[in-house]
């Protein structure tokens, strides 16, 4: 079976089934691999180098949340069409769209953001992507987000909702200074929802930036995780660095989600030169560095990469 085949076939399979994790002791299939994935635009905002790149260091899926200036969200007709193009005519596939959604003070007016949600669904759909990154609102000015709880949890479990007409499943990002930012608030978001259309996606960096302990946020979440985000940062110093170099304990991660029969996406997010609110930036020479500190981590492993 060709490559693209064979990526076009996960796509679809993935659709239709979410990764899950294996019950608790449960051994990982014989020759199960992961899948090598990123968000290309740290490498540049022109799509053509981020596509040469990308197949430069053999990573078959885009994270999708930017290109030629835009976010993915705002992407016309036109341009979306030529991306996806390309994509296919390179044998890539997408295995997120890497969306902003939920990234707005939960004061913003809902209707108009919840629109915009839907433009992140419709492009799921075009492009194939399996999983749709999401997260959980900022603070109002002056006021705790803990505050508005109730709001945040109506405003996820509409999206979840929505999203069962859709082959498409919402991962919430735990990120600096929103609801799910710390551990035991992810779980209380995903518990709360109670949807197979809302799960984890599991970034090692973004927990210890928010002091906490990253292995005990793992076992904690592990049964909600679908997805993984790939970043290591020092605690010391809150600096972001290739993964396996800081705090962020990612080989152990990945040792333990093997075992656990992951079989899901690795989605490097590097943010080595500009690590910021709305994005970060890594340029194709960083890039590589990320992309092979992960294939070393995995080589230890014993985790296959496609």
């Amino acid at each position: 079976m060709s490559t693209l085949i064979s990526r076009r076939h996960f796509v679809a399979t993935s659709l239709a089934v979410p990764f899950v994790f294996r019950s608790a002791g449960a051994t990982a299939a014989p020759g199960g691999a992961m899948k090598l994935a990123g968000f290309a635009d740290e490498i540049s905002p022109d799509i053509d180098e981020q596509i040469r790149v990308c197949k430069k260091l053999g990573i078959g899926f885009f994270e999708l949340r930017g290109a030629a200036g835009k976010n993915v969200l705002d992407f016309d007709v036109p341009l979306r069409t030529a991306i996806k193009t390309k994509l296919r005519d390179n044998g890539l596939g997408v295995a997120s769209i890497g969306s902003p959604i939920g990234k707005v003070k939960i004061s913003d007016p809902w209707e108009a953001h919840f629109d915009r949600f839907k433009v992140a669904v419709e492009l799921a759909e075009f492009f194939g992507a399996p999983f749709i990154r999401i997260f959980s609102y900022y603070p109002a000015p002056g006021r705790p987000i803990a505050q508005d709880r109730d709001e945040v949890m109506r405003r996820m479990s509409a999206k979840a909702e929505y999203a069962k007409g859709h082959p498409v499943t919402l991962v919430h990002e735990n990120e600096a200074e929103i609801f799910g930012e710390h551990g035991p608030a992810c779980l209380d978001l995903v518990k709360t929802v109670n949807s197979p259309k809302l799960r984890c996606v599991f970034d090692p960096a973004n927990f210890i930036q928010a002091g906490d302990d990253v292995l005990k946020n793992w076992e904690m979440l592990k049964p909600y995780v679908v997805h993984f985000h790939i970043k290591d940062c020092e605690r010391a110093t809150k600096k972001v660095v290739p993964a396996g170099q800081g705090d962020g304990h990612i080989l152990e991660l990945l040792q333990d989600a093997k075992k656990s029969g992951y079989a899901g996406f690795l989605s490097l997010e590097p943010h080595l030169r500009v690590a910021g609110r709305s994005g970060g930036e890594s340029g194709p020479e960083l890039f590589e560095v990320a992309t092979t500190a992960l294939r070393g981590l995995c080589a230890k492993a014993g985790i296959q990469l496609q």
